[in-house]
């Protein structure tokens, strides 16, 4: 039987030195990829907000406290959305207690999520009475709602044809208006750990 010539150790080391590298190059690529990702997602949805808070509990006045992925103050008030990052077709209405995913050959569902939001819009307004308050779950690009869209569901490319960017001087009388009782949203925020939309954001 032939031996096999002997492998320089050097040779060995370069070799594994520059599969690590690959790799390493390859998961720093995944992760910025998914950075740049998430950037854009929050770029689209405080588009037309003139301040935001991002990731936030507020108290609901019961002794429990509620997570809030994007909280907007726009030209119509104060807008709380719930992000939702769902992949594949998407079944859901206002009676139906499961909203339905299909994607390829996977199923599954999640809890309507119109009560939540509606919780989360009137711990808004307990905190806030004299700020108009209203509430979106929003979408994101991957899903679609192929027999059409319950109450209260954007899809992202939407959410700025809802509450446009307008000129701060065009509203500034009432924008000032409404500080004070932003204001008090801020303070009683605090920051979330919870993670969402519901997928990644």
């Amino acid at each position: 039987m032939q031996q096999l010539p002997p492998v320089d150790p050097l040779l060995l080391a370069s070799m594994v030195g520059g599969a690590v590298l690959v790799a390493l190059l390859l998961l720093f690529w995944r992760w910025y990829r998914r950075r740049l990702a998430r950037q854009a997602l929050r770029a689209a949805v405080i588009a037309g907000a003139y301040e935001h808070m991002q990731d936030v509990l507020l108290p609901d006045g019961q002794g429990a406290l509620l997570h809030i992925d994007f909280l907007l103050l726009t030209s119509r008030g104060a807008v709380v959305v719930d992000l939702r990052d769902i992949h594949g077709n998407i079944f859901g209405g206002d009676q139906m207690t499961d909203w339905t995913v299909m994607e390829k050959r996977a199923r599954y569902t999640f809890a309507n999520p119109q009560a939540a939001l509606y919780d989360r819009i009137a711990a808004v307004r307990a905190l806030a009475p004299e700020l108009p308050a209203e509430g979106r779950i929003v979408f994101g690009l991957h899903g679609r709602f192929p027999k059409g869209l319950p109450s209260y569901t954007l899809m992202l490319d939407s959410l700025t044809a809802e509450y446009p960017a307008v000129d701060r001087a065009a509203v500034g009388s009432l924008l000032q208006s409404w500080l004070p009782e932003w204001e008090k949203l801020r303070a009683a925020s605090m920051p979330s750990s919870l993670v969402e939309p519901k997928a990644a954001i």
